[in-house]
């Protein structure tokens, strides 16, 4: 244990931007994004912008409670200490299960991305490889951790932005005149091919690209002026979210008829192509390769903290709670990556027939993390208000869009019920909630 017996804070502003960035850029974007257009049509910009105005004010809210109170353990601790313990209980074990379960599923997208340079290597192999590179940078420091998600962020955003300009110059340098080079928003179905309908579905699925973005509020209690450094970092979300999300639609939408975005290769391999990059397809594999190991490597971190966060509350056992002597929870990373073997085993006995089934199961839990925050926040005001206690990064409109945020949550369940491959999340949310009662009611015996 180090010297306070609390974990260090060594992580800087440029790490906690580039955390919130990366965050909310992963493999739902690069290679998810072809069904979403094929639901939305060239709407599936508004999509993204009506997800990620949600996200934004769900973020605001973590932000005020992460400056308030910067702890380990994010919205677990609050819901604990203004909902209730079961509440507390719930969202951390929730959060912790969840993001095993994206771990798992990032692990297998490692494997079947190093298959496209090496396909006579095991899936398996790649997986464990990754799991051991990245369990041992984890172990050492959290500065390191955050150097290491510095990097991988910024390729994915290196690459995000090379695109988003190539398509710009490929739409001005276009021999047809405006608007007719832009034609493509509205010349195969109109701009709503499928209607509000198609449009509503589709934010469904896109709220899962912004899963992992409240990881920002994870990292509070190790950021260094959390102050500054915590608003900084929410109040960037919006603007990225309008340029990398919304702005990567635009082009790819006005660039190819909709109908045909994706269909023949990756909808970002397309733009490379088009260039005369014969190199794109290699370029598109490194990047979801590194945003791949990126979230491996930010599950391990969060998972690790949630822990700590349980066990400080005696919601977990206690060994998980004692740090290293360089402030790292060394307990909780290797319970969460020794976990994670198991997607080992599977990617061994199973090769290629575990993503969707890890990534189904997992969607819903994201959800249940917002749910939480969003709910919490309305017992944190209520508490300030009754206390006379001013905060110093207030949440906009409250409380007003937090029922607009719950609203919008609950529907996105009722949307996910009408996809294929979603509806198995929300049935088994019941079952999901009766374990964590149950396991609640043991720990509390």
């Amino acid at each position: 244990m180090n010297e306070n017996g609390k974990l260090k804070r060594g992580l800087k502003n440029r790490h906690l931007q580039m955390i919130a960035l990366g965050g909310a850029i992963g493999t739902g974007l690069f290679y998810g994004s072809a069904s979403t257009i094929a639901l939305a049509g060239p709407a599936v910009m508004l999509a993204y912008l009506i997800g990620g105005i949600m996200i934004f004010f769900i973020m605001r809210m973590l932000g005020e409670m992460a400056v308030d109170e910067p702890v380990s353990g994010s919205f677990s601790h609050y819901a604990t200490k203004y909902w209730g313990k079961f509440p507390g209980f719930m969202s951390g074990w929730n959060y912790w299960f969840n993001y095993v379960l994206v771990s798992m599923a990032e692990l297998t997208a490692v494997g079947i991305y190093m298959q496209f340079w090496f396909p006579d290597l095991p899936q398996w192999i790649a997986a464990l490889i990754c799991l051991v590179a990245i369990t041992a940078l984890n172990l050492i420091n959290v500065r390191l951790y955050g150097e290491t998600e510095f990097w991988m962020a910024l390729i994915k955003i290196t690459a995000i932005v090379l695109m988003i300009v190539l398509g710009l110059y490929i739409l001005v340098g276009s021999p047809q005149p405006f608007p007719d080079n832009l034609s493509n928003l509205w010349s195969y179905g109109g701009f709503l091919p499928n209607g509000v309908w198609g449009l509503a579905l589709a934010i469904a699925v896109v709220m899962f690209s912004f899963g992992g973005i409240e990881l920002i509020g994870i990292t509070a209690g190790e950021a260094e002026n959390p102050d500054k450094t915590i608003p900084q970092a929410i109040n960037q979300v919006i603007w990225r979210i309008l340029i990398f999300y919304v702005g990567t639609m635009a082009v790819l939408m006005a660039l190819w008829p909709w109908k045909e975005v994706g269909m023949e290769a990756s909808p970002f391999v397309q733009i490379f192509m088009s260039v005369g990059i014969p190199a794109a397809a290699h370029i598109l594999n490194f990047v979801v390769l590194t945003a791949a190991v990126s979230v491996y490597n930010s599950a391990i971190y969060s998972n690790s903290r949630m822990l700590y966060g349980l066990a400080a509350k005696n919601e977990a056992p206690k060994f998980l709670g004692k740090l290293s002597s360089r402030g790292v929870p060394v307990r909780g990373i290797l319970v969460s990556s020794g976990i994670t073997l198991i997607c080992v085993a599977l990617n061994y006995f199973f090769p290629g027939k575990i993503f969707m089934l890890l990534m189904s199961i997992a969607t819903i839990a994201a959800t249940i993390s917002w749910l939480t925050i969003v709910i919490t926040h309305l017992k944190f005001r209520a508490h300030c208000l009754a206390t006379g206690k001013a905060t110093k990064f207030k949440s906009p409109l409250y409380p007003l869009v937090n029922y607009l945020c719950i609203a919008f949550l609950l529907s996105i369940w009722g949307l996910m019920t009408q996809i294929e491959g979603m509806d198995l999340a929300v049935y088994i949310l019941p079952a999901w909630l009766l374990c964590l009662w149950i396991g609640f009611k043991y720990q509390n015996k």
